[in-house]
């Protein structure tokens, strides 16, 4: 093989290697970034097929119907506990801020947040479902379904 070929295939595999490592860092530093979504029974159950459940400070998003009954808040801070629930589950929430407009018991909302030991979602985001047509598709059917079920149930 002369030089010259050797140094094309030199600077080719050179570039490979390092768009290959590109991607390598892109998709580690996205890993930390992904929040997945839960309902309260695929926290306590598992999601999917495989049953796999959430790990202790995994960031995650959680949707389901504010239990009447479970809103407490501090009178001295803006810390609100709540528990959200499906139809075989329930989930208690902690929230340092300000509660959407919209947040009240019975009403759909989605947390984002770190699960802690016990099935405790600390919150960094709170948003109450609005009036809005559009709701994704995965989130509508899992919302309808659980919310139908929970009521029915005595």
């Amino acid at each position: 093989m002369n030089t010259r070929r050797k140094n094309r295939l030199l600077v080719a595999i050179a570039i490979l290697a390092g768009l290959g490592l590109a991607t390598a860092l892109v998709m580690y530093a996205l890993r930390s970034n992904i929040d997945l979504f839960y309902t309260p029974s695929e926290i306590l159950n598992g999601k999917g097929e495989s049953q796999q459940k959430p790990t202790p400070g995994q960031r995650l998003r959680v949707g389901g119907m504010v239990m009447p009954g479970s809103v407490k808040r501090d009178p001295n801070t803006l810390q609100v506990s709540f528990k959200l629930y499906d139809a075989n589950g329930v989930v208690s929430v902690s929230y340092l801020g300000i509660l959407p407009d919209l947040f009240r018991e019975g009403q759909g909302v989605v947390a984002q947040g770190v699960l802690e030991q016990g099935n405790l979602i600390e919150a960094k985001e709170v948003l109450a479902k609005h009036d809005e047509k559009y709701t994704p598709p995965e989130i509508e059917d899992a919302m309808k379904k659980n919310h139908k079920i929970a009521v029915n149930q005595p």
